[in-house]
């Protein structure tokens, strides 16, 4: 493809977004994303991507919808990247499967099942789809402090919505129903269906990347009796999001003034790789 002014889908130019970026799905959700940010403005809406740039903590920083599912969502990351892009947080919303993870929890993803087909393009499949270690724990601990029940492992991503919820109806019901059975003895948090794909992207781009969930809903606590509020404010994983890129931009700063020998130090002290 030849070299175009504003790349083809996010239809972003250089200069227009920042090096940490925040990935929705949901376009409408982005006007709430960079109400969080100083100074934003939109960049450019086109199909499912909706971008606006502002600044954290004097760093610029963008919000870009992805859309539903990994295809989309991998060309959102691919185009940021060309401009400039090397951090990512995915945020949005998810489906319950351990039956401790309950509507209106967070879900911190540590790692994420492969059940899908985009990141096959990018790694072979016993590549881990692994989150980056230091988004994953600024995640947490923004979600923590902002005062959310938080969770942190695997969750599931999948390329059909309906093949979740709805498996009896599909032609490969039996595949579907011992896969979902599978993740439920592994004590996997939640399904969704993006993290598995751009945590494999990110890989292969040598980018950074974490995701932070709003539980909707968990159809084993449904199926189990146990009582659940449906919870579709989304409010909650955005804030998380946001807070959890300040302290990325914080330490990114912190790094950044030490000496070379002890940026490694202290990156193995963090990683428990070094005792005092």
């Amino acid at each position: 493809m030849h070299e175009l002014e504003r790349l083809y889908h996010i239809h972003c130019a250089k200069g227009e977004v920042g090096r940490y970026v925040i990935l929705p799905g949901d376009p409408g959700r982005c006007p709430s994303i960079a109400a969080l940010f100083d100074d934003a403005h939109l960049v450019a809406q086109n199909r499912e991507y909706t971008t606006y740039t502002g600044t954290l903590l004097g760093e610029k920083v963008s919000v870009c919808s992805t859309g539903i599912g990994g295809p989309s969502a991998s060309i959102a990351m691919e185009e940021l990247h060309q401009l400039g892009a090397d951090t990512f947080i995915r945020t949005g919303t998810c489906g319950g499967i351990d039956l401790n993870v309950k509507s209106g929890d967070i879900v911190v993803a540590t790692g994420a099942i492969r059940y899908e087909h985009t990141s096959l393009e990018y790694a072979p499949i016993e590549f881990p789809a692994v989150a980056d270690f230091d988004i994953t724990l600024a995640l947490r601990q923004a979600s923590e402090e902002l005062g959310y029940f938080t969770h942190t492992g695997v969750v599931q991503c999948k390329d059909s919505f309906y093949g979740q919820h709805s498996p009896e109806k599909s032609p490969v019901y039996y595949e579907l129903l011992q896969k979902w059975e599978s993740w439920k003895r592994l004590g996997v948090k939640a399904s969704e269906m993006e993290s598995a794909a751009m945590f494999v992207v990110a890989s292969a781009l040598g980018c950074r990347c974490g995701s932070c969930f709003h539980v909707v809903w968990n159809q084993e606590r449904e199926k189990a009796g146990l009582d659940q509020d449906m919870s579709e404010d989304t409010s909650a994983s955005v804030k998380v999001a946001v807070e959890g890129l300040k302290k990325i931009i914080q330490r990114d700063r912190e790094l950044a003034a030490l000496p070379n020998h002890d940026q490694k130090l202290l990156e193995k002290k963090e990683k428990g790789l070094l005792h005092e």
